[in-house]
């Protein structure tokens, strides 16, 4: 899995054990492969039209490709196990351009890191290409997660949002005892990507993201300049609703720091701005979309973002009395959780049950998500 930060591959070897409803999941191992340099500025360049020629995009789906076959390689030797010992994998891949669908005609979307080649390289069957069924069924091809959130942390008698903080935040609520057709799920915005992007500006590149929240503890955030960013109607628009890179990238974190900046803003209160954003955009959308549904007792985090401690502490004042939890508690490595959610719907692809959610994606029906390449 390459999420929306594109700051490495983060894989998962897991037991899936039966298929549905009933699937129980049992994580061995995880790893974290961080991109090398020249090739996240590449990944990078993709993102952009200007750059992301059809020429670039094509090498790098088959480059991409060997660094999670290699990525995958690392995470069966984490888990002390031989290729051959190894039934599956699920390969998200990297999206590098998202169109949701609007009024005017469906929506489009494109994942590279081409599957062909870490079937060929690791003998191992490969479910990839998830998004698209579920555009092609109407959906917003996002969030795919909610399924697997579903199965890993429902609970009878609690009312759980189970939040991502990766580069886009996106969050499932599992209201208690529900079933898969009570579940709301959509992206609350920024994760870590505005964030990590006035800290790589600011550094002039030397620094990825903000480390520990260092920069956001010892800076005092703009208050006025975050209601003013969260007047944007994407916040207010009600689910089912998707975004990225396209809408809250470079270019807005540059937009971000230049405002910030006629304010008199420091660095670091610019970060803790930038910090201060995810954390209203999330309460906000909890307050409007999630609180009308039902009780939320834990709020369960995961990604990148649940590493940092300010970004922590901050959601846990904002959305008091609910808990906030990760998703180590339950097993599964806050950094591997949408790497394990993407073994899960491989294992559903490959025993014919759909994995979206049409209530979180906005599809017309349900769907089998993903397609394999034979070892």
């Amino acid at each position: 899995m390459s999420g929306t930060s594109a700051d490495g591959i983060d894989g998962a070897v897991a037991r899936v054990h039966g298929s549905g409803v009933q699937t129980r999941v049992e994580m061995i191992a995880s790893v974290t492969v961080p991109y090398p340099s020249p090739d996240r500025r590449e990944l990078f360049a993709l993102f952009s039209p200007p750059t992301g020629t059809v020429e670039r995009i094509c090498a790098f789906n088959f480059r991409l490709g060997g660094l999670l076959a290699q990525a995958a390689a690392e995470a069966i030797a984490a888990a002390k196990l031989r290729p051959d010992q190894v039934h599956l994998i699920g390969s998200h891949g990297q999206t590098i351009y998202h169109i949701p669908p609007q009024s005017a005609g469906a929506g489009s979307t494109l994942q590279i890191g081409e599957a062909a080649v870490i079937a060929e390289r690791l003998g191992i069957p490969v479910v990839s290409d998830f998004r698209v069924r579920d555009m092609a069924a109407g959906g917003q091809g996002a969030p795919l997660v909610t399924y697997a959130d579903y199965l890993l942390f429902r609970d009878a008698r609690r009312g759980r949002a189970v939040q991502n903080l990766g580069g886009i935040g996106n969050v499932s609520y599992l209201p208690p005892g529900g079933g898969i057709d009570a579940l709301l799920a959509f992206d609350t915005g920024p994760g870590n990507m505005v964030i990590n992007g006035v800290v790589e500006l600011i550094s002039g590149g030397a620094m990825e993201f903000d480390r520990e929240g260092g920069l956001a503890a010892a800076g005092r955030p703009d208050e006025a300049l975050v209601e003013t960013l969260l007047a944007d109607p994407y916040f207010a628009s009600p689910p089912p609703k998707t975004t990225g890179r396209e809408k809250f990238g470079q270019g807005y974190a540059a937009g971000l720091l230049a405002s910030a900046r006629q304010r008199g803003l420091s660095d670091a209160d610019v970060v803790a701005t930038a910090t201060l954003l995810t954390v209203e955009s999330i309460a906000r959308a909890y307050r409007a979309f999630l609180l009308p549904r039902g009780p939320l007792d834990d709020v369960i985090i995961g990604g990148g973002g649940s590493h940092n401690p300010v970004l922590r502490q901050w959601l846990a004042r904002s959305l008091r009395p609910a808990q906030v939890r990760t998703t180590d508690e339950w097993g599964i490595a806050s950094l591997a959780k949408e790497a394990v959610a993407f073994a899960i719907l491989a294992n559903e692809a490959v025993t014919g049950n759909p994995g979206n959610v049409p209530s979180a994606t906005g599809a017309a029906h349900p769907v089998v998500l993903g397609k394999l390449v034979p070892a």
